[in-house]
């Protein structure tokens, strides 16, 4: 199924798409999407059809696909080639650093480029959704804590990143820099996680495209992971890395000013499109 939530900021509305594409309201059966509806959501929404549910107006604005999201954890470096490309050593763990969930916003929502920014850059990313506790799972138990998947730009301003010292989260974290969305996809309907192919265009041009089987590090490996390092609840986002084309790994490099217009999808997720503007 593919859920989404849709509406101004700070009053979305829960929606499903229906099999023709049209937005079904799920106000009335459950109040948001987001981690406590999880445990109990997959199995009420099958019991109902969605066709007997009031259709939505499709120029409603999209928010994001998750409410009230208790952590975004981000993984670095996790396609060999983007590690290249970014002049880095390979991983042999996961390169694991948060992101300001203040930085989420809708898949579709103004690019904020920074004051003082000349390297805001972009990194579509398969989101995974966490739809249960998970603390000290094994691998063959990780995917049993996922409720669904779905597109992540993992936006990054290079120079607060990389040449300001400290953490990468100062460059990971400004408003809007996390948008996520359109739809948040179940796990039923995405059954190889790691088959999935990734695409980014700015103004047009394709810069990046690859596949989840190149990851580093996939989906079971990572929750796993995470999950002997934190508790993993309900609701929190996983952004599992970047295939190569980034802005930084150009030549001549380039990065985002406003304007410009970047489209991200993920396959069978949907996609994203952001208008770059100055921040507020």
């Amino acid at each position: 199924m593919k859920l989404l939530r849709v509406g101004p900021i700070g009053s979305e509305r829960p929606a499903a798409l229906d099999g023709q594409g049209q937005l079904r309201d799920l106000s009335g059966l459950i109040p948001d999407i987001m981690g406590p509806q999880f445990s109990t959501l997959s199995a009420e929404l099958n019991a109902v059809d969605l066709t007997t549910l009031p259709i939505l107006e499709p120029a409603l604005r999209i928010g994001p696909c998750v409410a009230n999201v208790g952590k975004l954890i981000c993984i670095g470096l996790n396609y060999a080639d983007h590690a290249a490309e970014a002049g880095m050593a390979l991983p042999t763990e996961p390169i694991v650093f948060l992101k300001a969930t203040s930085a989420i916003c809708g898949p579709n929502d103004p690019l904020q480029i920074p004051r003082g920014s000349e390297k805001t850059d972009w990194e579509v990313e398969l989101g995974v959704v966490i739809g249960q506790r998970a603390k000290y799972v094994s691998e063959e138990e990780a995917l049993d804590a996922v409720f669904g998947y779905c597109v992540v730009n993992d936006i990054s301003e290079r120079a607060f990143q990389l040449e300001r010292s400290g953490q990468w989260t100062k460059g990971k974290s400004h408003d809007s820099f996390a948008p996520i969305g359109p739809w948040l996809v179940t796990k039923d309907e995405v059954p190889a996680p790691q088959d999935l192919a990734l695409e980014l265009s700015v103004n047009g041009k394709t810069l990046q495209h690859g596949r989840t089987n190149t990851m580093v590090f996939g989906v079971a490996q990572l929750v796993s992971y995470l999950s002997h390092m934190m508790t993993l609840q309900p609701g929190d986002i996983i952004s599992t890395g970047t295939p190569p084309g980034v802005g930084m790994g150009q030549k001549p490099p380039l990065y985002l000013t406003a304007g410009d217009v970047v489209m991200a999808s993920v396959q069978g997720l949907g996609c994203q499109r952001q208008v770059c503007c100055p921040a507020e």
